[in-house]
């Protein structure tokens, strides 16, 4: 079964909290402290497989997470570090972030790994926070929280030239002739459900990848159909190939599908619109009308609009050999770089934060709360402005020390020490 598309859970590892502790040995009663780091979290990598080609792996298995830091121990020990996560794609795959849409990574190109989600850092022991002050601190940071998202992949076919066209115009004729493919084929709609990649060899000229992607009907933009599936493996290509049915031997006119696919693709992405085509007039063979030449008129109508028409017979092979010599002129002479989307979204930006350890604890009648993030806070903080005093009420209650002095069994008007501060509790 082909795949392109998937939703998959990805999260990195969390980093190993910090240890508390303190050195207890014969005649050393009362050692400082030895409690050692947490180790880092496993990152969460994507990287290209070559011999991949298709995401179905992915809808069989949802939820991915790579392994969490160890806790630090005793005697400065250092926690474990856990064990990256790398996920295989198929090249061409692109990560989005599900809620917006947002590009995360395009596993193209130049880009073979990537780490989307990193690790946690590890928190540090209680050794870390010492001071002259503060000699005894009974508290350690906690790891760094893992990061979790919940992403699409998208599998968009790279190729040079892509085969576009209505429903049984002769595409996956056209390309099992002048490649190396073998697409399945029958006179069905939507005959190709699948993209069909090939290469196309020619002597004395650049060769170049040709794609066959599933039929177009009117609505495609809007998702009728095959439409998105069709549409999504496009974006990449250079030049367009537009296959017609130059006999009409379904009834339809030529003429008209080509502006009703144009129009599709300009609703879809108007960039893609604008790229070059070409039109391949196909079926020439089962032209037997002595009224108006379809090719004549095909040429009349779009040569003008520069869409140069070559009349070929993907049953026969006339005039194709004339048709992929000038597409691969034309690439030559294009100055495109591949398609290679942006990184739209970062997940360290939107989901990294930290988180300082402090401790609560009732010492005679002060709670004393004491640690890194408290001093941190006050550090920056002016308590004698109103403004200042506003956001330090805020602090308390965002950080939820407020929580955890009720928890400790605070009651309205007992006295709080915070290092040099010290201040009466009130809801």
């Amino acid at each position: 079964m082909f795949a392109d598309r998937a939703k998959i859970f990805i999260r990195s590892g969390k980093g190993g909290d910090g240890h508390c502790s303190f050195r207890r040995e014969l005649y050393v009663p009362n050692g400082g402290p030895d409690g050692g780091d947490g180790g880092k979290g496993g990152d969460l990598i994507f990287e290209i497989d070559e011999g991949l080609n298709t995401l179905v792996d992915f809808r069989h298995k949802r939820k991915y997470a790579a392994s969490d830091g160890e806790e630090g121990g005793k005697r400065r020990c250092h926690g474990k570090d856990g064990k990256d996560l790398v996920l295989k794609v198929p090249e061409g795959t692109v990560l989005k972030e599900s809620r917006t849409g947002k590009v995360i990574a395009d596993m193209s190109g130049d880009n073979r790994r990537q780490i989307v989600l990193k690790g946690g850092r590890g928190g540090l022991g209680n050794q870390h926070f010492a001071t002259s002050t503060m000699q005894v601190p009974k508290y350690a940071q906690p790891g760094q929280p893992a990061m979790e998202l919940e992403v699409n992949l998208e599998l968009k076919v790279i190729a040079d030239v892509g085969l576009i066209g209505f429903p049984n115009v002769g595409k996956s004729t056209l390309l099992s002739r002048v490649t190396n493919a073998d697409p399945k084929i029958a006179n069905y709609h939507f005959t190709t459900l699948n993209p069909n990649l090939g290469v196309v060899d020619l002597e004395g000229a650049k060769g170049f990848v040709m794609a066959d992607i599933p039929g177009l009907i009117e609505g495609a933009s809007e998702g009728v159909g095959l439409g998105h599936e069709f549409l999504r493996h496009i974006e990449r290509t250079k030049m367009m190939i537009h296959v017609v049915d130059a006999a009409g031997t379904e009834g339809r006119d030529p003429v008209d599908d080509i502006y009703k696919i144009n129009a599709e693709l300009t609703a879809y992405n108007p960039e893609i619109a604008k790229r070059p085509q070409v039109i391949a007039a196909n079926k020439t063979d089962l032209i037997y009308s002595e009224d108006e030449d379809p090719v004549d008129r095909l040429r009349a109508e779009f040569e003008p609009k520069g869409m140069k028409v070559f009349p070929i017979s993907g049953v026969s092979g006339q005039g194709i050999s004339e048709l992929l010599y000038y597409v691969s002129g034309q690439l030559q002479n294009m100055d495109v770089k591949p398609v290679v989307f942006e990184q739209e979204y970062f997940p360290e930006d939107e989901l990294i934060y930290e988180d300082l350890p402090y401790t609560v604890e009732k010492e005679g009648e002060l709670y004393v709360v004491e640690g890194p993030k408290i001093e941190k806070m006050l550090g920056y903080t002016n308590l004698d402005s109103e403004k200042g005093f506003a956001f330090f009420q805020k602090f308390l209650k965002d950080s939820g020390i407020l929580k955890d002095l009720e928890q400790a069994g605070i009651q309205e008007g007992e006295t709080v020490k915070m290092y040099g501060l010290q201040f009466d509790y009130y809801k």
